[in-house]
């Protein structure tokens, strides 16, 4: 227990907010850490006192009264309402200058709203993504902080004190103001999903196209963590495929339900591209493809019932393993250009000024799509801050370039095998969209025009035109 003044506050000492106070505490900061049940905060300081300088508050008044200031707590309860039970609490007994910041996985349109609250009042809010769960929380996250530069150098010397660190360097940098941290680690969700996605649809096609076992495939995947698709997901993809039930004595992953959770990040990101007019196909389709997991009610109406493809597939083993070695890497670089697509529209929308290079190199380590070529996604953006999509910048094209007859092959035997490759195909789709010289857009803008009177614009000449179509059919200036 410390008698001097707390440097930095932790309230909400679940999983997450034990073991960042944790880290601190290893780091050298003097922390003072609340829970609303008495229990947790006395077994935090009976195990893990040793580790460092502890304060025990019994309440959030004790709380603020051990900090030295300006104060600076952070709040780790449950996103939405509870968050701001919180803060509700907290604000009357802060001063002017004081931070309070929120390492939840918060909606950042609520961070928004609390920090103009705060700032009213004098005081700071900041937004702050973590991502590396409960291991990365104790040893090191990646960390996406956003709030005013005044908050963020305060607090500066602790969080990259107590993360990731790849090259000598930080996963933390300021994000932007108010809510751009936490629209950032949204985004870093939503990758998230699209990404298990991928490597669930590479599993599923090994599985029942080449009829490989999971301890294979965990094979399959080990080797492909030595090259270019190294990354946290497929090496923990190989630990589980290897892993064998206890129970059953087979592997582990035939004895889990398969019915994907969600906690809303995925169907945040997937809400907020739309409303930014950004497509994020293969995020979506991740989305989807858990809904449709855990649709008990069609699926056992239509397993048995519904006709699948006549004839089996058949293919070379080690050639098509490549194909969907190819047809995975190519999806992934789509997820990830689709991603940092909608961040950069969000940072133009909300004028949060975004460095794209930053944010890939703060996953880098610590978070969960930390992988090898976040590096070429950082040099991208140094090549040019502009790039349009990450998709035509030299390394990527040539990437995918490279792949994309596999990543064909890969869609077609998997739609004529009749296993379910969302992830793939609408990636593949929206890469020959975005290539495409001239899209089927132009039927549909006449269709509306029809039925709607809607207008349209022409290829040749300035303007909105409408045809008179119950008329004479004359074009008109709209």
């Amino acid at each position: 227990m410390s008698s001097a003044p707390a440097q930095i506050a932790v309230t909400g000492l679940a999983v997450m907010g034990r073991n960042l106070a944790r880290n601190l505490a290893r780091n050298g900061f003097r922390v003072a850490v609340h829970n609303r049940s008495q229990g947790r905060t006395d077994a935090l300081i009976e195990e893990f006192g040793h580790e460092g300088e502890f304060t025990a508050a019994a309440d959030l008044p004790a709380l603020v009264e051990a900090l030295e200031t300006p104060r600076k707590i952070i709040v780790m309860v449950k996103a939405g309402e509870p968050t701001d039970a919180v803060i509700d609490e907290l604000v009357p007994l802060l001063s002017e200058g004081d931070i309070v910041v929120d390492a939840g996985n918060a909606h950042f349109a609520d961070t928004r709203r609390r920090e103009d609250a705060l700032k009213a009042k004098g005081l700071h809010f900041v937004g702050a993504g973590v991502s590396g769960g409960e291991e990365g929380a104790l040893n090191g996250p990646s960390i996406m902080p956003g709030g005013s530069e005044f908050a963020y150098a305060a607090l500066e010397p602790m969080l990259t004190k107590i993360a990731a660190h790849v090259g000598g360097e930080a996963c933390c940098v300021h994000v932007g103001p108010d809510g751009a941290g936490h629209f950032v680690k949204m985004l870093h969700n939503g990758i998230e999903y699209a990404d298990m996605q991928l490597i669930a649809e590479a599993y599923d096609l090994l599985r029942h196209v080449l009829g490989l076992s999971a301890s294979e495939i965990a094979d399959v995947f080990r080797d492909w963590n030595t090259g270019d698709l190294e990354s946290f997901l497929i090496e923990i993809t190989a630990e589980v495929l290897s892993q064998v039930d206890e129970s059953t004595g087979g592997p582990f992953v035939d004895v889990v339900l398969d019915r994907a959770e969600q906690k809303g990040t995925g169907r945040w990101t997937v809400q907020i591209a739309l409303d930014l007019g950004i497509p994020v196909s293969g995020m979506a389709e991740a989305v989807f493809a858990r809904s449709l997991s855990g649709d008990v009610v069609r699926r056992e109406a239509a397993v048995g019932s519904l006709p699948g493809p006549s004839g089996k597939v058949s293919v070379d083993r080690e050639a098509f393993i490549e194909d969907v070695r190819h047809a995975l890497y190519s999806s992934k670089l789509v997820a990830y250009a689709q991603g940092f697509d909608a961040i950069r529209a969000a940072s133009e929308q909300y004028g949060w000024n975004i460095d794209l290079g930053a944010m890939a190199t703060i996953w880098r380590g610590g978070c969960i799509i930390r992988a090898r070529f976040l590096d070429r996604i950082k040099e991208a953006y140094d090549r040019d801050a502009d790039l349009p999509s990450l998709l035509v910048d030299d390394y990527f094209k040539e990437a995918v370039a490279n792949g994309q007859e596999a990543w064909r092959r890969v869609v077609g035997v998997a739609a004529a095998a009749g296993v379910p490759a969302p992830g793939f195909s609408a990636s593949l789709s929206y890469y020959d969209g975005l290539r495409a010289e001239r899209l089927p857009a132009a039927l549909i803008q006449g269709l509306r025009d029809l039925f709607g009177a809607h207008t349209y614009h022409r290829v040749d000449r300035e303007g909105s035109f409408h045809l008179d179509w119950s008329g004479d059919r004359k074009e008109h200036d709209a």
